[in-house]
């Protein structure tokens, strides 16, 4: 059995040992550790690229630029 666990290493805690526990009650697990890279991740999709590229493409040109709302970046 496998099982994919994702979140913020800010997040590890004893809740998150008593899941792994309760997963594989009284067996021999490996822990296999690797950061997301999420950006790598939206690029596997050709679609997900091109708008990734285009959506950089507007922020270099300053276009289609959205304003933050006020007193978020004040």
């Amino acid at each position: 059995m496998q099982t994919v666990f994702r979140l913020n290493a800010d997040e590890l805690d004893e809740s998150f040992l008593a899941s792994v526990r309760a997963a594989f009650p009284h067996r021999e697990i490996e822990i296999a550790i690797a950061e997301v890279d999420e950006t790598a991740h939206l690029q596997r999709s050709e679609a997900n690229r091109q708008h990734l590229l285009r959506a950089l493409a507007d922020i270099e040109a300053g276009r289609n630029l959205v304003p933050a709302p006020a007193g978020v970046l004040e």
